[in-house]
């Protein structure tokens, strides 16, 4: 799955426990009629591909989408969702030209075509 819209925040990176689990935020906003503020997870070795990254970027991400489920001591069984990050990339923003793709001139700048009157109109094979 992805998702796609400008980086809102970067968390630091976070260490947990004695074994060093790592984990990294980042909020994403998408750009639709009704944006969504999305709280994603970069976890262990995937928390440094958030380095090259600044507010404001649009990117696209590649998630995994985590549930789980835990029971409170008093018994009462709760979900929890999570939104797992594991690759990020920088996308062009909306109207901007594609890297590698020729740059078209405005409309007005075309001539029209000039039909000549010797020119044969009846283009059928038979």
């Amino acid at each position: 799955m992805e998702v796609q819209g400008k980086i809102k925040v970067i968390g630091e990176t976070k260490s947990f426990g004695s074994s060093g689990f790592q984990k990294r935020e980042l909020v994403v906003t998408t750009e639709e009629q009704y944006p969504q503020h999305l709280n994603l997870e970069f976890l262990q070795d995937k928390t440094g591909l958030l380095d090259g990254f600044q507010v404001g970027e649009p990117v696209k991400i590649g998630i995994n989408l985590r549930g789980r489920e835990w029971t409170s001591p008093q018994g009462e069984v709760k979900y929890f969702n999570s939104i797992v990050g594991w690759r990020i990339e920088r996308v062009a923003p909306a109207g901007a030209p594609q890297a590698g793709a020729p740059e078209v001139p405005p409309f007005d700048e075309f001539e029209p075509i000039q039909n000549s009157k010797d020119e044969d109109h009846d283009d059928l094979p038979f």
